[in-house]
C-alpha cells in the first residue's frame, strides 16, 4: 500500500532498480533504510530549497486556478514558516496573474490592506471565478451564434 505513488514511488523503484543492477538489495539493516529515507524525503537543505522558491516565479500562479495556486502558495510558505502578513501579501501578489492583480490593486473600494493576507486570497478567488463565468458566457454565446456547417444542416432537414 505505501511507495505505490509519487516520490515514495520513485525512490522505492530506484531501491529495487539497484537490487536488479547489483544483485544485492540496497538496505540490509533498519538503520540503512533510516539512513537513505532522511536523505531522499528530508533533504538538508529543504528550507534553502524553499525560500528560493518564492524568490523565483517557479511558484507563481501560471494557467492554475487561484485555489490551484493558493494551495500550492501556503504549503510553500507553510514549510518556510513565513508569517509576517505584509510578506505573505507580497509574496501572493508577486505570483497572481497580472490582470487579477491589477484588479484587486485597482479596485476602487473595498481594497484588501497589504497586512491581510486572508482578504486577498479571498478577493483574488472571487475575481477568478467571476473571470471564469465570464470565459465559459463568452464560449456559450459563441457557440449560439456559430454559423451550423452541413452536417448539421443536413440532419436538421432530414432528422
Amino acid at each position: 500500500m505505501f511507495f505505490k505513488g509519487g516520490r515514495a514511488a520513485k525512490w522505492s523503484k530506484n531501491v529495487f532498480r539497484q537490487e536488479a543492477d547489483t544483485g544485492v538489495f540496497p538496505i540490509q539493516t533498519w538503520g540503512d533504510f533510516e539512513q537513505q529515507f532522511w536523505l531522499y524525503f528530508f533533504p538538508a537543505n529543504a528550507e534553502v530549497d524553499v525560500i528560493n522558491a518564492l524568490e523565483g516565479t517557479s511558484y507563481h500562479q501560471g494557467n492554475r486556478t487561484v485555489n490551484d495556486y493558493l494551495d500550492s502558495f501556503q504549503a510553500l510558505v507553510s514549510d518556510v514558516g513565513y508569517m509576517d502578513p505584509q510578506t505573505l501579501v507580497v509574496k501572493f501578489r508577486r505570483g497572481l496573474r497580472l490582470g487579477i492583480q491589477n484588479q484587486i490593486a485597482t479596485m476602487p473600494y473595498g481594497r484588501p490592506a497589504d497586512t491581510d493576507p486572508d482578504t486577498w486570497y479571498r478577493a483574488a478567488r472571487r475575481i477568478d471565478q467571476a473571470l471564469k463565468g465570464a470565459k465559459e458566457t463568452i464560449s456559450l454565446a459563441q457557440a449560439k451564434d456559430a454559423v451550423p456547417g452541413p452536417n448539421c444542416i443536413l440532419k436538421s432537414l432530414w432528422g
